[in-house]
């Protein structure tokens, strides 16, 4: 007798081809039915991969024969987009996609984008960090990945990448692939295909949230995500400078393009003012003053937010302590 928990069991040895979980964890498989000897159910699949489906096909059949040699195994397999008439996300595992960005380099997205994360993190949120500032990566540094390489799986015929982990967070960055002083030397297609490929071929698990830690301006890689994925918003960030602001509003004006239409989530101005630990009631504002508040009243965002310097904090910028801007936030120095 086919025992039909033990199919299921049977079943979570099968690996879904977009995030490396099982495919009963992914909700893949709907109506199984088992009656005598026959055992039947469907596979909903992400795309029309010819080559996929009929490896699935035979891995399910191969797996259930293992235990049940006498098992007539029927499966039909179907399209996601043919039950909801929409087209298929390249990751329908993460529920919502949140960019960090900015016009100006050095005013603080890596920064952000790590306090962004720990914090969802520490709300109970399953959150992923994608780097995708391809020629300035910062996250291996922050989250102190520095040196180490991601590992490869071969996946259904198909080399995947395995994300590291920092604070239980997958996390995916070009400085995990090339050494710390490479020169990264790349033209407009070939860094819209590693973005491509980080976002397709790495095996991202179920996340709540993927915060992608953008590059400055507006380039190809920008152009790339959007067109890639369903991004739900981004969080534009800038210094008090003028310069910075200048440049944030042209960014910020790319992602409310009709033929783009991100939505703006809010404005962090960081870098707002220096607090001596000697001096905790004196705000010196090193890069003057109005900055966010200028360029978070033109979309009228959700939110806006300023981080500020806090000396006995900043020593603390250290490799060892990578997590130091998440202290920051933590200790609720922010205004």
């Amino acid at each position: 007798m086919i025992d039909h928990n033990k199919i299921v069991d049977i079943l979570r040895n099968i690996k879904d081809p977009r995030s490396g979980t099982d495919i009963i964890k992914a909700r893949m498989v709907e109506d199984l039915q088992v009656q005598g000897n026959a055992v039947s159910f469907s596979i909903l699949l992400p795309g029309n991969d010819q080559h996929l489906k009929s490896q699935l096909n035979f891995a399910c059949i191969e797996e259930i024969q293992k235990v049940y040699a006498e098992a007539d195994v029927n499966i039909h397999l179907k399209l996601k987009s043919d039950l909801s008439g929409e087209i298929n996300s390249v990751l329908p595992q993460v529920k919502n996609v949140i960019a960090v960005g900015s016009g100006k380099g050095g005013v603080g997205k890596s920064t952000v984008s790590v306090n962004l994360a720990l914090s969802l993190r520490e709300l109970g949120a399953r959150v992923g960090i994608l780097d995708a500032d391809v020629y300035g990566p910062s996250i291996p540094t922050m989250l102190g990945l520095k040196g180490q390489r991601p590992k490869i799986e071969m996946l259904y015929g198909k080399h995947k990448i395995v994300p590291l982990e920092a604070f239980g967070m997958p996390v995916m960055s070009i400085g995990f692939i090339v050494e710390e002083d490479q020169a990264i030397v790349l033209r407009g297609p070939r860094l819209g295909g590693i973005i491509r490929q980080f976002l397709q071929d790495c095996l991202w698990p179920d996340l709540d949230y993927l915060i992608i830690d953008l590059p400055p301006g507006t380039g190809d890689v920008q152009l790339t995500l959007v067109q890639t994925i369903p991004v739900t918003g981004v969080v534009m960030v800038t210094t008090p400078q003028q310069l910075a602001v200048i440049d944030a509003v042209k960014a910020m004006n790319m992602f409310l393009l009709p033929n783009v239409n991100v939505p703006i989530l809010g404005v962090v101005e960081n870098m707002a003012w220096f607090t001596p630990a000697e001096l905790p009631d004196h705000k010196y504002l090193l890069f003057g003053q109005g900055g966010g508040k200028s360029l978070a009243q033109k979309p009228m965002p959700f939110f806006s937010a300023k981080f500020h310097w806090y000396r006995q904090l900043w020593k603390a910028v250290i490799p060892e302590n990578p997590a130091f801007q998440w202290m920051v936030m933590r200790a609720g120095l922010i205004s």
